[in-house]
């Protein structure tokens, strides 16, 4: 064979030719490798690598600073990384509702640290977004988890970075100052320049002598050096602009941070609002312990108080959906006391009213069936005098509350054996009341308030232990 033939060409190529011309082939991808290689690490070091995720994060992005700086840096922003928005849009991708359907919305970010092999510090923020749904059926509104655009988690990662600029003297995040460069390869050589006949100084490059193959109908052959054309002048005046585009982002969202804080400064704030203490506070339908809970409210969570009463709050839940909440869970208006006095000044406290009788294990005494046929331990109380008038439901489940704290480590050495405990108050107007170990470890864990403590209790019977008193009373 003495040739053959590409499309509007016919060379006459022999075996060694078309072996050259095929490890030219090999030569233009790797090239274009190392090209792309070199992009995307200029990029990384120049504004820190960031990558982001559809679903909502996590968002992170490379620091040069270490581990200890970045922590250190991040305690000064902690009140940026929750709080309230004023609105949705912007903030928030829409879901399978529109977001002007959505009220009182709060973002939290939760960040990771984690250090590089350089001795620098990988920064992983992830924000979530609650808001409440109103819905044209009341049953179906409540909150809902939102997926974050990513404008939270930029912005408190550019935080970061101009935190840490100002703290280190200008070096910016993500990476040194200077371009960064690749380190020629041990024997490579530095390339002269033909038309000047001297090396170039400003930059190391190796030396190959393969081939250099072009692209089709674009005239432009791949040089072995990375951006030979730039100079030294060219590279900072290419830094020069990436730098003031980064700046003129940073005033721009500082221009919409202060115009954010601005609508806030201005918005009316409604002088009838309580605010939920802790998470996982019940809004129950009806002012009783024993009414069922519609849901579970957040931590700052505020609703506008309609009625309330001495232990109970009457609350606007979303337009004609109302709710109860005990009162001490909440965070009353200026001129309001959390905890209402119970009775006059001189009333006796709850210990001086009951005391123990008897203690015993034995099989639970009724047909709840969390404690159904369990052991539990079973506390008989007597008032201390039978006619005590201030020995009422509040008083017996502050006695219940004091009992629970006091005997608890003697209750968590015995969890293997005992399901639960059960208050029996031996009197004309007693009752019982029982509930479970986990429950109560709970409740001493600071995970449950104590309106959700008596929610998850079981009473005998309920109208014993209801809770309220007339509208207005404080």
């Amino acid at each position: 064979m003495t040739g053959w033939s590409l499309p509007g060409a016919t060379w006459p190529f022999t075996t060694r030719p078309f072996s050259t011309w095929r490890c030219a082939r090999r030569f233009l991808r790797a090239a274009l490798s190392a090209f792309l290689a070199f992009v995307l690490l200029g990029a990384a070091a120049q504004g820190g690598w960031a990558q982001t995720s559809p679903q909502g994060g996590p968002y992170e992005r490379i620091y040069q600073q270490s581990k200890s700086a970045v922590e250190k840096a991040l305690k000064e922003l902690q009140p940026s990384m929750r709080g309230r928005l004023p609105a949705l849009e912007g903030f928030a991708l829409p879901g399978n509702h529109p977001l002007n359907q959505y009220q009182r919305a709060y973002y939290q970010s939760a960040v990771q640290v984690s250090s590089t092999a350089s001795g620098g510090a990988v920064v992983r923020v992830n924000t979530k977004v609650t808001a409440w749904y109103t819905d044209s059926t009341p049953s179906h509104s409540g909150y809902q988890l939102l997926t974050s655009n990513g404008r939270l988690e930029s912005d408190l990662l550019d935080q970061l970075s101009d935190l840490l600029a100002s703290s280190s003297g200008g070096t910016t995040s993500g990476g040194s100052s200077n371009v960064p460069t690749i380190a020629p390869p041990a024997t490579a050589k530095r390339p002269a320049i033909a038309e000047k006949g001297v090396a170039d100084p400003g930059i190391a490059e190796p030396t190959i002598s393969a081939p250099m193959p072009q692209l089709p109908g674009s005239g432009h052959t791949f040089s072995s050096s990375i951006e030979p054309g730039l100079s030294g002048q060219q590279l900072a005046e290419t830094k020069n602009s990436q730098n003031r585009a980064a700046d003129q982002a940073a005033a721009r969202l500082e221009a919409e941070a202060a115009s954010l804080e601005e609508v806030l400064k201005n918005q009316a704030h409604p002088k009838n609002l309580v605010a939920i203490k802790k998470t996982g506070t019940p809004v129950v339908a009806s002012p009783s312990l024993n009414a069922k809970p519609l849901f579970l409210a957040t931590a700052h969570d505020e609703f506008e108080m309609l009625d309330f009463n001495a232990d109970w709050v009457h609350v606007r839940i979303s337009g004609l959906s109302r709710g109860w909440i005990w009162r001490t869970s909440l965070e009353m208006p200026e001129g309001f006391s959390d905890v209402p006095l119970v009775g006059t000044k001189t009333a006796p406290v709850a210990a001086d009213l009951f005391l123990v009788k008897r203690e015993e294990t034995a099989p639970f005494p009724g047909d709840w069936e969390p404690l159904r046929g369990k052991n539990v331990k079973i506390v008989s109380v007597q008032k201390v005098q039978e006619d005590e008038k201030n020995s009422g439901a509040t008083a017996k489940l502050e006695f219940a509350k004091s009992l629970l704290d006091k005997n608890y480590a003697e209750l968590a050495a015995k969890s293997q054996e005992l399901a639960g405990v059960v208050l029996i108050f031996d009197s004309v107007d007693g009752g019982m009341i029982a509930i479970t170990l986990p429950t109560v470890q709970q409740w001493k864990a600071g995970k449950l308030t104590d309106a959700a403590l008596w929610h998850r209790c079981y009473f005998d019977p309920p109208e014993t232990f209801n809770v309220s008193s007339p509208a207005g009373v404080h």
